[in-house]
């Protein structure tokens, strides 16, 4: 993670956002009053739908199932995209 002031992020950002999106890396922008980050889209879609996923308690359950499983050997069972995206 890249951090900048505000006035270094002003003089150049077009550079500062190709550095974000070529590198998949966050840039922290700081100023006196607090900081924001800036990311490439495509790493806050899939941020997003990461979150999404584990806020849905049946997804959660699928996913710590599937971890358990894998921590001792074995292989989860698959299911079909359709039935995986079946409430999308």
């Amino acid at each position: 993670m890249n951090t900048i002031t505000l006035d270094r992020a002003s003089q150049d950002l077009k550079s500062v956002i190709l550095k974000a999106i070529h590198d998949k890396e966050e840039t922290i922008i700081a100023t006196n009053e607090g900081s924001v980050v800036l990311l490439d889209e495509s790493e806050w879609s899939h941020m997003k739908e990461t979150l999404r996923l584990l806020s849905d308690k049946d997804s959660l359950a699928a996913l710590i199932e599937s971890h358990a499983i894998r921590d001792k050997g074995g292989r989860p069972e698959g299911i079909s995209p359709e039935e995986a995206f079946k409430d999308v």
